[in-house]
């Protein structure tokens, strides 16, 4: 605890990591309390006053249907942070598992995942969401599911490379001399130390998340109507950009600032943890 405390305290002390912390804090903050930070229902249309300039009343602007955008846009953090974010925790744990397996029995099993994975990474992300939304249709699971697997490759492989590098180490050859089972080396020795790695990759991999699931909902493939999430926003507000541009300006720039709030978060956890020089060491 003290260790968590300490490296805490060295992100947010930094400029860019407390600032990038704050702002993320708010975020998570205001998608979770969203039915009592929005100022009006996410839902409720008003077309006697669609289409209205940022105003006091509205400080973000209505959309096209009279809707409050702020309202949206804070309920719409909900969508957005949640597909993100348990879709990357799902190939998080998936990818270990594989990876650890494959790095640790090695043989056919390896070269049949690395064969799979190395296919996988040939591949876009945003390609591999797409063609597998378009299989199995729209929606926030489809969604979820499809952004888990894209990101699937790069935590298996980077898993694999940290439990290869580890098993080789003189207090793993001594614990299994000893008498232990795989399953106690795997989980008691090997993954807790290739943890941290894979967990700073993995923040680093929902910024990119959140602009896929944005993407997706853009192309009308994710969050359906009325569901808000700031990528439909923006599609939605494509038929406005210049009777109306605030409808896609806030969401979009919702988005980026989200997006570099978490590079800068997790570039700041990165130098705290020392990750890179983890690896190069290893």
């Amino acid at each position: 605890m003290v260790a968590q405390a300490g490296t805490f305290g060295r992100v947010v002390l930094t400029p860019r990591g407390g600032i990038s912390a704050l702002f993320l804090a708010i975020v998570v903050l205001c998608a979770i309390f969203a039915p009592w930070i929005a100022p009006y229902p996410y839902d409720v249309q008003d077309l006697s006053i669609s289409s209205q300039a940022p105003s006091m009343a509205h400080w973000l602007g209505t959309d096209e249907f009279g809707r409050d955008v702020l309202s949206r846009i804070i309920f719409g953090a909900r969508t957005s942070l949640t597909v993100s974010v348990v879709s990357i925790c799902v190939s998080v744990f998936v990818g270990m598992s594989l990876g650890a397996a494959a790095g640790y029995f090695g043989g056919a099993f390896d070269r049949a995942v690395t064969a799979v994975v190395d296919l996988s990474w040939s591949f876009p992300e945003i390609l591999i969401a797409l063609i597998f939304v378009a299989i199995i249709g729209p929606g926030l699971e489809s969604t979820m599911m499809a952004i888990g697997i894209a990101y699937l490759a790069q935590f298996t492989r980077l898993t694999r490379a940290q439990i290869m590098s580890l098993k080789g180490e003189t207090y793993v050859e001594a614990t299994i001399n000893l008498g232990a089972g795989h399953l106690h080396v795997l989980f008691r020795h090997l993954i807790p130390n290739a943890l941290a790695p894979v967990l700073v990759c993995g923040m680093l991999a929902t910024g990119d998340a959140i602009i896929l699931e944005a993407t997706l909902g853009f192309f009308g493939l994710g969050a359906q109507p009325p569901t808000p999430s700031w990528g439909a926003m923006m599609n939605s507000g494509t038929a406005q950009i210049f009777l109306a541009p605030w409808i896609i300006i806030f969401p979009g720039l919702t988005v980026a600032l989200t997006v570099i709030a978490i590079n800068l978060c997790g570039d700041a956890v990165i130098q705290a943890l020392d990750i890179r020089g983890r690896v190069r060491e290893s």
